[in-house]
């Protein structure tokens, strides 16, 4: 038995053992966790606005696009792999989910929390190692319902960072021009929350 199947089989004893804890795994591993993420992503954006640094408030407009990008990405190489889930290949072990004929391999779930967690550490360092913890939860709480290998999420959290990481840089200067030409915009409140200077007419400004 390799090591993979091995830890899969140790968080599910660690699942029996802990009836407690399943409902928060259920609901973190499925909806909640997503909901986390979705308010992370908008608090590295509300951060990244107050800072009048264009390049950080385009890693935070980035983060939900790396993410999106990243999903895509990995369809096709799960589709490729087709790995059948750990509650289809054991019967005997606790499955707390509805059962999924999608291939798990990389984790959707995992590629999902790595690609936010890589971006939102270019906006902050507080708010990316909170949005790692975050991560690492989704990742176990995905193997502790038997929803995934624990092979499965450790690709899908390294996919992820790559896909969004090598995104940004691909892209950060288009990102950052077109930020720059919003600013005198309508659109300068989604880049900043400084408000535009005042600016006299020009006869007023003779005149003072």
């Amino acid at each position: 038995m390799n090591i993979n199947i091995q830890l899969l089989f140790t968080i599910n004893a660690l699942a029996r053992s802990t009836p407690w804890l399943q409902p928060f795994m259920v609901v973190y591993a499925t909806v909640g966790g997503l909901v986390v993420f979705a308010e992370l992503m908008f608090i590295g954006w509300w951060i990244a606005r107050k800072r009048e640094h264009l390049p950080t408030v385009a890693a935070a407009i980035w983060t939900p696009l790396g993410m999106l990008l990243a999903l895509g990405i990995n369809q096709p190489i799960a589709a490729a792999f087709a790995e059948r889930r750990p509650y289809l290949v054991y019967t005997n072990i606790l499955t707390l989910t509805e059962h999924s004929w999608a291939s798990g391999f990389p984790s959707d779930h995992a590629v999902l929390a790595g690609a936010v967690t890589a971006t939102l550490f270019l906006v902050s360092r507080p708010l990316g190692w909170c949005t790692a913890l975050a991560a690492a939860i989704m990742a176990f709480a995905r193997v502790y319902v038997a929803e995934a290998y624990p092979f499965d999420v450790l690709v899908g959290l390294g996919l992820g960072a790559a896909v969004s990481l090598i995104g940004y840089l691909l892209v950060r200067r288009v990102l950052v021009r077109l930020l720059s030409m919003a600013d005198p915009t309508i659109f300068r409140l989604l880049i900043t929350a400084t408000p535009r200077k005042a600016t006299l007419p020009d006869s007023v400004a003779r005149v003072a």
